[in-house]
């Protein structure tokens, strides 16, 4: 039986895949440089210190070569990228003061509705600058603080005036960004970090005060518009004591025409202090245009949680592996990466877990599909320092491949230094096998049916972890993409 033909991408471009007419009231021009970055610096008002935060970034991007190990970055030409862009003057908190075209943007991909619906909090980004952010008037008189970077870091008058926001709990959770800011990923930790140090805009710094519970997820929506363009937005996540949080971040970008492509690389940087938990959701499902090149790490104190669900199902490369540092006793970190790569795609993730403290827990879990000659990489490391005691981990990669040219490999790392610890790896690759279909199809399913059923089946355990809303989406995304692509 000839095996069906699939493409999870086809009805990308209808739902995602549009583009939005705007005009750009500031953008750089092409290429990186000293000028561009004091340009970002100025057009921000920024504070000396923090433009010569950039400036040492940017040295050490340029002298830093691109890694050797992983997805194949040659054809990226940093000279043919905008590094900043952007088409509003102003940050609104009410959706009736973004722009029109941008709001409608963001209403066709559903954002405001969602806000409306069920969710505590939303920041919405387009290109290099955020157009939107707002959070439940409840949780702001409990001085939770939802901004973006600029007001974060330099929470001026004028912006605390004009995001409403409580001026004292705005003081305290400034003094907490600038204790932690690129603390958690140094500006020299990799390249690509350099490189959003030097040129960072947008994303959400987030501070949740001492046994504060945020019942409803916040969410951020990161929108590429502009081909030849590089979005490189920093999220801050600071949860005190005993609190938590949900944080759900999605993305998506048009379908460039003429192979132009776009640079998404972001850093995020979590602080879990003793008792807090902290989930952060990641829905990735950029065009195939778009090489993804992110940094995510964790720092988890005693008794805290910290959760990555990381989705990948765009992009045409990605490189990215959600860490957790455990530094506190009966800290303990739970990450599940799933990927989907078709075809001209390279989905390069996995997890990082390093024990540094005693009685830590850890579970890494990876589940992968591939087809149409595409490629998924399981990139992992286990780390038990010596004396962290009686540490426990986990590590699980699956892989499913869909076609004879498609290829997976796992890369797992285990630094073991402590003889206490208890660590379990499983490793498994399996094919659709045509029994599998030709038996559900003779339980009724057709081709295209029987395929979707094994897929979910096999990303279940992730799409059962989102909140119902987004479980459904996700389902459907997979299932809807499938339709009209078999024969």
């Amino acid at each position: 039986m000839e095996m069906p033909i699939l493409d999870l991408r086809e009805s990308y471009r209808k739902k995602y895949g549009f583009s939005t007419r705007t005009k750009s009231t500031f953008e750089t021009e092409y290429g990186l440089s000293e000028h561009v970055v004091k340009q970002i610096s100025k057009i921000k008002g920024e504070p000396a210190w923090l433009q010569e935060f950039r400036l040492k970034a940017l040295e050490h991007f340029e002298g830093r070569a691109l890694p050797v190990w992983g997805a194949d970055l040659s054809p990226i030409d940093f000279n043919d990228i905008v590094y900043y862009s952007t088409s509003t003057d102003a940050q609104a908190n009410r959706w009736e003061d973004v722009p029109a075209a941008i709001k409608n943007t963001f209403e066709k991909l559903g954002i405001p509705e969602a806000e409306r619906k069920f969710l505590a909090g939303v920041g919405a980004q387009f290109d290099s600058e955020n157009v939107y952010h707002n959070v439940q008037e409840n949780l702001q008189k409990q001085g939770v603080i939802f901004v973006d970077p600029d007001t974060g870091l330099n929470p001026t008058e004028k912006r605390v005036q004009d995001m409403h926001l409580n001026p004292d709990a705005m003081k305290k959770a400034h003094e907490k960004f600038r204790e932690w800011f690129a603390k958690v990923v140094p500006l020299h930790d990799n390249k690509f970090a350099a490189l959003n140090s030097a040129v960072f805009s947008g994303g959400s710094f987030i501070y949740i005060p001492k046994n504060v519970e945020v019942e409803l997820p916040l969410q951020a929506y990161f929108r590429i518009n502009r081909e030849r363009v590089g979005q490189f937005e920093r999220t801050l996540i600071i949860a005190d004591e005993g609190s938590k949080l949900h944080y759900i971040e999605g993305c998506t970008a048009p379908m460039y025409q003429d192979n132009k492509h776009a640079l998404h690389a972001a850093v995020v940087e979590i602080v879990a202090l003793p008792g807090a938990r902290v989930r952060y959701t990641t829905l990735q499902n950029w065009s195939n245009n778009v090489y993804n090149l992110v940094t995510k790490r964790a720092y988890a104190y005693a008794d805290s949680v910290v959760e990555w669900l990381d989705a990948n199902l765009g992009s045409s490369i990605t490189m990215k592996y959600p860490s957790v540092y455990l530094w506190g006793k009966n800290a303990k970190a739970d990450i599940l990466s799933v990927a989907y790569a078709g075809k001209g795609q390279h989905q390069d993730a996995g997890g990082k877990a390093l024990h540094m403290a005693p009685d830590t827990t850890s579970k890494i879990i990876s589940k992968s599909v591939s087809k149409d000659g595409g490629r998924t990489t399981y990139r992992g490391l286990l780390h038990i320092a010596k004396g962290a005691t009686n540490a426990k981990s986990t590590v699980r990669c699956d892989a499913l491949l869909l076609d004879e040219l498609s290829k997976t490999d796992t890369f797992p790392y285990n630094h073991i230094r402590e003889e206490s610890a208890t660590v379990t790896h499983e490793a498994s690759v399996g094919k659709v096998g045509e029994d599998l279909v030709f038996y559900l199809m003779s339980r009724g399913l057709n081709e295209q049916q029987a395929l979707s059923l094994i897929v979910n089946g096999f990303l279940e355990i992730f799409s059962k972890e989102l909140p119902m809303e987004y479980a459904v989406e996700f389902n459907r995304l997979i299932h809807l993409e499938m339709q009209g692509s078999v024969g």
